[in-house]
């Protein structure tokens, strides 16, 4: 089975969409940016196959032979149980990784104790591992690092406290190991994981041997089946480093202009707020770009200054919209300014302005400072598409539909819940496109 491979290098995830031949999405992954760009991409990748594999083991399953085992619920067990398989994998790696770097060198003296003290961590992170990926279970990220990261800090500082080793020096040997085993690229014997997960649900749902056996011949048809890598496009921040001649080489303008009309054709201004850059698309009927404008020279405004005031309050990035939804006013705001960012905010609470009131402040600065980029652009016409990570802030969200109202009336917004691979969506339109010529 052929398909078409679209990998977006972003400043702070790198995304990776996977099309089949009809056009349709088999399958997306997202991975945190790294500065080895090129495992970055190979991580996206990866996960964008396992997803794929995923949607065809859903259409196998929809079958009408197999619909009585329940594709949806069973589909997200079976996810569920892959997922602890590949973090359980990883987290063998991040021990045997730790392990390994406190083994004679400056830690010689130490080192029999620090073995025994990291692998009673690594055992509590493997017996909580299961209830991570339970039914239900909230996780504040899908990434690796911060999974195992929060966890070891919570599980490691009573152990130090106990050992005598001390909290930090359990955190130093981690803060290596993970920069190491992060920039591993993953396994690709995808093959033995789901076989293995497939065996925990089939055990734990106790079908019949025969429902067993025809849900497992399903699922391995699913797995049979070959996924040609025929074509594919890179765009993005740190597109010039991947490894691709100019023919699969794509702007992130041109790409984030087709992914936004393939999700919906009726596009005709597109904004995307990223980690670095702000960008301001206009597009005809096909999706090609018409104007176009970006922010200058800084990433004010973006993702990362959002990441700095998260940093800065000692907050989740993913709490800052819920805390400026809650303001009764909004605080006026000067800059957007990364490097002013923590000075202002010190300021403002020092004056005695409430936490959520500027961070309504800070929201609207941002939207201002886009409409200003949508204005150069060509302005907002109906339909209007809001893509990039900061279009699942719901903060950012409410002050651009607010402002979109007050300067242009009413227009049509398109917010999709998989925004973030926009970029990637239109890569992989291009790699389609370029194996047919």
């Amino acid at each position: 089975m052929r398909s078409f491979i679209g990998i977006d290098l972003g400043s702070t995830t790198t995304k990776a969409v996977v099309m089949d031949e009809s056009g349709g999405v088999l399958g997306r992954g997202i991975t945190n940016s790294r500065s080895n760009y090129d495992t970055a991409s190979r991580v996206a990748k990866h996960e964008a196959m396992i997803d794929a594999r995923f949607t065809l083991f859903r259409r196998a399953l929809g079958a009408p032979q197999t619909a009585a085992a329940g594709p949806d619920g069973f589909l997200g067990e079976l996810e569920r149980a892959f997922r602890l398989e590949q973090f359980l994998e990883q987290l063998g790696d991040l021990e045997r990784t730790c392990i390994a770097g406190v083994s004679g060198g400056r830690y010689a003296d130490r080192e029999r104790a620090l073995t025994e003290a990291l692998e009673r961590i690594f055992r509590q992170l493997a017996a909580e591992a299961p209830a991570l990926f339970a039914p239900g279970a909230k996780r504040k990220s899908d990434f690796f690092r911060d999974i195992a990261g929060s966890r070891f800090m919570a599980v490691a500082e009573p152990v130090g406290r106990e050992s005598g080793l001390g909290y930090d020096t359990l955190l130093n040997v981690y803060d290596r190991a993970i920069i190491a085993v992060e920039n591993r690229p993953p396994a690709d014997a995808i093959s033995e994981k789901v076989m293995r997960a497939l065996d925990r649900v089939l055990a734990a749902r106790a079908f019949d041997g025969s429902r067993a056996a025809e849900i497992g011949r399903a699922v391995r048809g699913a797995l049979d089946l070959t996924l040609e890598e025929t074509y594919v496009v890179g765009t993005g921040y740190g597109r010039v480093t991947l490894p691709f001649s100019k023919e699969h080489i794509r702007s992130e303008i041109l790409c984030h202009g087709l992914g936004a009309h393939m999700m919906y054709p009726a596009t005709r201004t597109v904004l995307d707020i990223g980690g670095q850059d702000t960008k301001a698309i206009q597009v005809d009927p096909q999706g090609i770009v018409e104007n176009f404008q970006m922010n200058d020279r800084c990433a004010a405004g973006c993702g990362r200054y959002l990441g700095y005031i998260a940093d800065e309050m000692n907050i989740g990035l993913h709490e800052l919209g819920p805390m400026a939804m809650k303001a009764t006013r909004s605080v006026r705001i000067n800059s957007t300014c990364t490097v002013f960012a923590g000075a202002e905010l010190r300021d403002r609470l020092a004056l005695g302005e409430k936490r959520e009131d500027i961070m309504a402040g800070l929201h609207r600065a941002i939207i201002l400072r886009a409409m200003s980029i949508l204005s150069r652009s060509g302005g907002v016409r109906d339909q209007f598409t809001f893509t990039g990570g900061v279009a699942k802030n719901e903060a950012a969200v409410r002050e651009l539909k607010k402002l979109i109202n007050e300067n242009y009336g009413e227009r049509t917004i398109n917010i999709n819940p998989d925004s973030i691979y926009t970029g990637a969506l239109g890569a992989a339109a291009f790699a389609r496109r370029g194996a047919e010529t």
